[in-house]
């Protein structure tokens, strides 16, 4: 005769199962839309600061005449503002946007 009772969750199962579901993917579908434009917004958050750095280095180079550093910063100043205002209108943080790389670290430097 088997013992068809369940058996008791050890403390390291549940731990295991409680991380698992932490990291799993949520598909509600009241919240699809602001996971995906949070998605796109730290991808387009980390080229922003990628291009705000290299245009510093163009900048410190002297690489760029008046008119372009005048060009890229306004570019950047105004990227930098409909970047705010989408954070906003989604109810998101500019911390909301960097992604834990695990012992890699932040995704974005703190700022």
């Amino acid at each position: 005769m088997t013992d068809t009772a369940p058996r008791p969750r050890e403390e390291d199962e549940e731990d295991e199962e409680d991380r698992a579901g932490r990291n799993r993917i949520s598909l509600d579908a009241d919240t699809v839309e602001r996971d995906l434009v949070k998605l796109v917004l730290t991808v387009v958050e980390l080229l922003r600061q990628l291009m705000e750095r290299q245009a510093l280095r163009r900048v410190d180079a002297g690489d760029l005449t008046d008119e372009q550093e005048e060009r890229i910063g306004l570019t950047l100043m105004l990227l930098d503002e409909r970047m705010t205002e989408l954070r906003e209108r989604y109810g998101l943080r500019p911390e909301d946007l960097n992604l834990d790389l695990g012992p890699l670290g932040p995704l974005l430097p703190r700022q």
